[in-house]
This record gives structure tokens, C-alpha cells and sequence, in this order.
């Protein structure tokens, strides 16, 4: 008599979830998070290196006002972006896209037709600060426009 057991199968079962995947997909993404987080910052401190320093200043009124909201919503959106729950974050990734954006086209009105009592970067589309922003603030835009469309399709 021979005795035989009888054989299981020991194939590993497939995951059907990875760790930290949920609706928001790569809005959870550790190493996207840190990038945009620090994207972020180096938007807010392009802005305030622009103005001279914190508290700095800035004419007209409106434009010194629209920096200091600029640099406050940068630290925000890095800090939603790194400490958020899942859900959050993608409010921060949303966010992130006016961090972007906003000096984005600030520039370019700036520099094209000007501002309201604000012509004096008219025309300096070469001005070195000016064209690192522009390079960050791509960036940042790319990835959260990235992490947005991702996010989109895993929910």
C-alpha cells in the first residue's frame, strides 16, 4: 500500500489591490507626492526671492498681494500634498495646478501687454528668475495635470 497525500495547490493567490492604491491612485504615490511638494516650494520661494525677500515688497498694491497669497497657497499645497489623507490630496493636486498656472499667465501678461499700473517687467521675457519660474512652474503643471489624469482613471 502506498500512501499518498493528497496535493494542494500552494500558487500564491494574485493581489487584486496594491498597498495604498485607492480611487486616487498615483494621488498616493510617495515619490510624486515629494516632487510636487517640493515644486511647490520652489514656486513660493522664486516668488518671494522676486520680491526681495519676506516680507519684501512689491508694487503695485494688487501684484505684492497677489505674491503673498501665491507663496501661503505654494507652503499649503505642499504640506496637503505630503500630510493630506488620500482623498485630500487630490484637492492639493487641484490646487496645484493654480500654483502653477497663476504666475504662468502672470507672466506672460506682465511682460506682453503689462498690468494695470505695472509695466515694469514689459518686455522682459529674458530676465533669468522669470525663466526658472517658468521652468518650475511647467513642471509642477505637468505633473499635477499627470497625477489628476491618473487619478482619474483608477477612480
Amino acid at each position: 500500500m502506498s500512501s499518498q497525500t493528497p496535493q494542494t495547490d500552494v500558487r500564491p493567490h494574485a493581489q487584486t489591490t496594491t498597498p495604498e492604491v485607492t480611487a486616487t491612485g498615483a494621488a498616493a504615490s510617495l515619490p510624486l507626492r515629494l516632487a510636487g511638494a517640493a515644486l511647490s516650494l520652489g514656486v513660493g520661494w522664486i516668488h518671494v526671492t522676486d520680491q526681495g525677500g519676506f516680507p519684501g515688497s512689491k508694487t503695485p498694491t494688487y501684484v505684492g498681494i497677489g505674491y503673498y497669497v501665491l507663496e501661503l497657497v505654494a507652503v499649503l499645497v505642499a504640506a496637503a500634498l505630503l500630510f493630506a489623507p488620500g482623498r485630500q490630496r487630490v484637492t492639493g493636486w487641484f490646487v496645484a495646478v493654480g500654483v502653477a498656472l497663476g504666475p504662468l499667465v502672470g507672466y506672460v501678461l506682465s511682460r506682453g501687454p503689462g498690468l494695470p499700473a505695472y509695466t515694469d517687467d514689459r518686455g522682459n521675457w529674458s530676465e533669468p528668475l522669470g525663466l526658472i519660474s517658468l521652468g518650475v512652474e511647467g513642471l509642477l503643471l505637468l505633473l499635477s495635470l499627470a497625477v489628476l489624469r491618473s487619478a482619474r482613471r483608477s477612480a
